[in-house]
């Protein structure tokens, strides 16, 4: 299935771009990358070969898909094991 703005919260997000544009931490704020991994309660994101690890609970995330779309996330909407999150698309 494709990816798109709607069902982005549903989707794998390891290889997205990634900004974090807003957390309860000012020093995360601003971090890019690329998704590498992901926990239940985390995004870990590679900026200039350093790999970073977010908490998803308290940050707003800008996800660009393949096709050159930017769309805002909050993290508690993405708070879920990769493999438990993916699976209520399908149900």
């Amino acid at each position: 299935m494709k990816i798109t703005p709607d069902n982005l919260i549903y989707h794998e997000l390891i290889g997205l771009d990634v900004v974090v544009e807003d957390n309860t931490n000012p020093s995360m704020i601003g971090i890019a990358g690329k998704v590498v991994d992901e926990t239940r309660n985390m995004l870990v994101i590679e900026e200039n070969g350093v790999e970073k690890m977010i908490p998803k609970s308290q940050s707003t995330f800008l996800f660009r898909l393949p096709d050159g779309q930017g769309v805002r996330v909050e993290g508690r909407l993405i708070l879920a094991r990769p493999e438990d999150r993916t699976g209520k698309l399908r149900r």
